[in-house]
């Protein structure tokens, strides 16, 4: 049954005016409105949303919690770093970047945070 669901981001934000702020106008998503009081959505691309929340407590994942699926990942995050999005540089055993972007096999990947810590990635669809 779950084979055919599509899978939709929930993040938590401490400040909701300032996320809107990021992924309205930083990243360049369309908003569909407020959910509901304290809650956000944003349309990527056909059939994808992203749903923020704001909550006190700042997010703890420190992972990967949504990865947009583009076709030109360098182009895309020279955009980002355009808009003033600063992305992560690791150098850890399988995962090396190179001015933001790593290479594995034929994927390639960036990461970088929202205000609020979350670790949003682009990669190669």
């Amino acid at each position: 049954m779950l084979v055919q669901s599509k899978i939709h981001p929930v993040l938590s934000v401490t400040d909701l005016q300032r996320a809107k702020k990021f992924y309205g106008e930083t990243l360049g998503l369309k908003s569909n409105g407020d959910l509901a009081e304290g809650h956000a959505v944003y349309e990527a691309g056909e059939g994808s949303f992203l749903v923020i929340y704001q909550r006190s407590d700042p997010p703890k994942a420190e992972n990967t919690v949504a990865s947009f699926g583009v076709d030109d990942v360098e182009g895309t995050v020279q955009w980002l770093k355009d808009r003033g999005v600063v992305f992560e540089e690791y150098d850890n055993p399988g995962l090396k970047t190179v001015k933001g972007i790593a290479t594995i096999g034929d994927l390639k990947g960036a990461w970088f945070k929202d205000p609020d810590g979350n670790i949003l990635a682009v990669s190669s669809a």
